[in-house]
C-alpha cells in the first residue's frame, strides 16, 4: 500500500472496536461458564479465529497466526474431558515456543504431546479432568501463558494456585485478567508471587446472565497518539473508558510525558480527545522501561524517529517471540526511515538520525503492529507498507480509518 506524504485533518473522530485482549479472555470464559453476554466484541481476525475454534467440532483446529488463541486454547482443550484435538497454526506459529505453558499443564496432569518439534506447535491435546491445584511457571515469559492458566482455574474442581518464579513481565495484562474474572463472579487474589483462582464451577448455567461491554482497544489507539504527536493536531477516539482494564492505556502518560499529547476524557460520551501541547519542550532523550507495555514500543520508536528524539527503550524481552522477532524487525525498518538503532535481547537504543532515502518500503514480517506503527510516518515522507492486510489480525478497519483522518499535502 502506497501512503502518499499526508497531513492530518483537524479534530476528526474515530470509533475503534472492542479490545482484542479483553474479547479473547471473555470468549474462553463464556465457553466455560455460558452465562456471560459479551457486547462490543472485537472484530479482529484473532478474535474471529478464536470464536470459530470454540464453535468447531473438528478434530483439527488451525488458528493461523493467532498467538493468543494458540495459548488460551491449549489450556481450554486440556480440560475438555474425552475430547481430542490437534491444535496447529501457520509456519510462524510453529516457530513460537509454547513449552512453558505445556510443561505447566502437564505438571497439573494434562495429556499433551508435540507432533513435530519439541516445545512448539502443533499439539495433540486429549482433555481430561484435572485434580491437582498447584503449579509453577516462570514469570518472565509471555503473560498469555499465565493468563491461559488463570482462565481455566475456576473450572478446576479445586481451583488453581499459580506460583510465579522470577520477575513478572507484562504485569498489567495479568491484573486485567484478574479484574475480568472478578467482574464475572470468579474470586481471586494475587499476593507476592502467588496467584490464586478460587473454584467456581457452580456458576455455570446460572439463570442470570452477566453482561460485559468490551471497552475499545488501547493498543489500537496508540497509532492515533503517534499521528497526534507528529502532526500536533487533535484526534478524538470513541468508546474508551476513563479508567481502563488494559495495561496499554499507559500510552496516555507516556505520550504526555515525552510528546506533550494530553488526553481529555469525556466519560458521558465514552470519548477521549488527544490534544497536543503546541509549546511543548521535547526531551533531550526518551529513557523508558516498557516491560509492562511492550506492544506499544514499536509505535513509540517510530514517533520518536519522526520527531528525531533519541530513545533508549528497555524491558522488551517478550518482543522476540511475537509474530516475528519484533526487535530485529524494528531495527531493520527504523533504518529505512532514518534511524540507526542497536538492539540487545531486551532493548533498543537509537544511535543516530539521518535523512532517509526516497522510495521507503516497510516490510511487515506478517506482523500487524509493524504495519500500523510505521503508517504515521507518511506525515513525514511517502512510504509503502508491504502486505498491508496483516492489520486484520487486530484492527480490521485500520486502513479505512487511517484514510478518513489523513489527506494529501498540497
Amino acid at each position: 500500500m502506497f501512503l502518499e506524504h499526508s497531513q492530518l485533518k483537524e479534530n476528526t473522530t474515530i470509533e475503534i472496536s472492542g479490545s482484542k485482549s479483553i474479547s479473547n479472555r471473555l470468549l474462553i470464559l463464556h465457553q466455560l461458564f455460558e452465562n456471560i453476554l459479551i457486547e462490543n466484541l472485537s472484530n479482529s481476525q484473532d478474535t474471529q479465529l478464536l470464536q470459530a475454534a470454540l464453535q468447531s467440532d473438528s478434530q483439527i483446529i488451525d488458528i493461523h497466526h493467532a498467538g493468543t488463541a494458540m495459548r488460551f486454547l491449549t489450556s481450554y482443550y486440556a480440560i475438555q474431558e474425552g475430547k481430542t484435538v490437534i491444535l496447529t497454526g501457520s509456519e510462524r506459529m510453529k516457530q513460537r515456543p509454547i513449552k512453558f505453558l505445556v510443561d505447566a499443564l502437564q505438571d497439573l496432569g494434562a495429556e499433551i504431546s508435540y507432533l513435530e518439534n519439541e516445545g512448539f506447535p502443533p499439539l495433540k491435546i486429549t482433555g481430561k479432568k484435572i485434580i491437582k491445584s498447584t503449579v509453577r511457571i516462570p514469570a518472565n515469559i509471555s503473560s498469555q501463558f499465565i493468563t491461559s492458566l488463570m482462565l481455566i482455574g475456576a473450572k478446576l474442581e479445586n481451583g488453581l494456585q499459580i506460583k510465579l518464579e522470577g520477575t513478572v513481565t507484562s504485569k498489567p495484562y495479568l491484573e486485567m485478567t484478574l479484574k475480568i474474572l472478578r467482574t464475572v463472579g470468579i474470586n481471586n487474589y494475587w499476593e507476592g508471587n502467588v496467584i490464586k483462582i478460587q473454584p467456581n464451577i457452580h456458576t455455570e448455567k446460572q439463570s442470570q446472565s452477566i453482561p460485559f461491554v468490551v471497552e475499545s482497544d488501547w493498543s489500537s489507539a496508540s497509532y492515533y497518539y503517534s499521528l497526534a504527536a507528529i502532526s500536533r493536531k487533535t484526534i478524538n477516539l470513541k468508546w474508551f473508558k476513563p479508567y481502563s482494564l488494559q495495561g496499554d492505556s499507559v500510552i496516555k502518560e507516556i505520550y504526555w510525558k515525552f510528546f506533550g499529547v494530553n488526553t481529555i476524557s469525556e466519560g458521558a460520551e465514552s470519548r477521549i480527545s488527544l490534544l497536543p501541547e503546541h509549546y511543548f519542550q521535547f526531551p533531550e532523550k526518551i529513557v523508558l522501561n516498557m516491560n509492562d507495555c511492550p506492544d506499544i514500543a514499536q509505535t513509540l520508536c517510530v514517533t520518536a524517529t519522526a520527531l528525531k528524539i533519541p530513545f533508549e527503550i528497555t524491558g522488551l524481552e517478550t518482543l522476540k517471540i511475537k509474530e516475528t522477532d519484533r526487535l530485529l524487525a524494528l531495527k531493520n525498518e527504523l533504518f529505512k526511515i532514518g534511524c540507526i538503532a542497536e538492539i540487545t535481547d531486551n532493548s533498543i537504543v537509537s544511535q543516530k538520525f539521518f535523512e532517509p532515502n526516497e522510495n521507503i518500503s516497510i516490510a511487515t514480517y506478517n506482523d500487524h503492529r509493524m504495519a500500523m506503527s510505521f503508517a504515521p510516518f507518511c506525515l513525514i515522507k511517502n512510504l509503502t507498507i508491504e502486505n498491508p492486510e496483516v492489520v486484520e489480525k487486530s484492527y480490521t478497519s485500520f486502513w479505512q480509518d487511517f484514510a478518513q483522518i489523513t489527506e494529501k499535502t498540497n
